[in-house]
């Protein structure tokens, strides 16, 4: 989404922009690395669930939040660590900076990695830093392995930790999406402990060429059976979004968010209790 300017007597007010989320169709732990992280095959598709980012000059930085509360310390939010690692590198003047959060946290949609990766984009923009998509995406790969995705933010296949990347021609846009994310959490590492890596069954950098109807058969998140283990809430919600009529229904990541893609649009009120439900077109 490009990014909004104010402008007032030749002056730039504030800046304002708009970070999305993105889903895992599909998801391989295939080999744990010698730096403990894992080896992963995955696709990231971005989903035009949206935060807001505004950024705007100031005598003093100051760091304010609206919406969904962020769990942890304030320290940690990974907006004000992007703006810490550009100062560092570009002398940056002090900062006003306010983030209003609607994608849910620790769902598996990278809403973190997004609000990190659009605070770099808005930066290099407000201050003309003149940085390149590959230097953004650099920086942009110290905070999160998904988050320097969100960068030029087009569906890519992706390998090694989640941050290497091949283009694919892969286009959704004539399809629905609903998002249900349940009150849970799952730890990531948890997940990854519980998981044992092997060579994936299915090259998803080829999905194109298959039926997305056919896909439920094949494509697959490997942090599913973790999950269902442990909260069988998450296994509900794909099976009632295959009941809803979806063509292919799948946790996000390592959740606790599933999607459902649906040829047509439906009415999802009341459908999933106790959940954040979200639903749009894909694009």
């Amino acid at each position: 989404m490009i990014p909004v300017f104010v402008i007032f007597d030749n002056q730039l007010i504030f800046m304002i922009c708009f970070p999305n989320c993105k889903i895992n169709i599909g998801l391989y732990v295939t080999a744990k690395r010698p730096d403990s992280y894992h080896n992963i095959e995955t696709i990231f598709y971005p989903v035009p669930l949206h935060d807001a980012l505004e950024v705007i000059e100031s005598d003093k930085n100051e760091f304010t939040q609206s919406g969904i509360t962020i769990p942890g310390n304030r320290e940690a939010n990974l907006c004000l660590r992007a703006y810490d690692i550009l100062q560092r590198k570009f002398k940056l003047p002090p900062v006003k900076i306010h983030l209003h959060k609607v994608i849910p946290t620790r769902a598996g949609l990278g809403g973190g990695s997004s609000n990190a990766a659009f605070m770099i984009k808005l930066l290099n923009d407000v201050f003309s830093l003149n940085m390149n998509i590959p230097q953004m995406q650099e920086i942009a790969a110290n905070l999160g392995s998904d988050c320097s995705f969100f960068i030029e933010n087009t569906p890519v296949f992706a390998t090694s930790r989640g941050d290497v990347f091949e283009n694919i021609e892969f286009d959704l846009s004539n399809y629905y999406i609903v998002l249900a994310k349940p009150d849970l959490h799952i730890s990531t590492p948890e997940a990854f402990s519980l998981v044992t890596p092997k060579c994936a069954p299915f090259l998803l950098k080829e999905i194109n060429v298959t039926e997305i109807s056919e896909w439920k058969d094949f494509v697959n998140n490997d942090f599913e059976k973790v999950a269902f283990h442990k909260f069988p809430e998450i296994k509900a919600i794909k099976e009632k979004m295959y009941e809803l009529g979806a063509v292919y229904a799948s946790m996000s990541g390592s959740g606790s968010a599933v999607y459902g893609i649906f040829e047509k649009e439906i009415d999802t009120k009341s459908l999933f209790n106790n959940c954040f439900v979200w639903q749009g077109k894909l694009t």
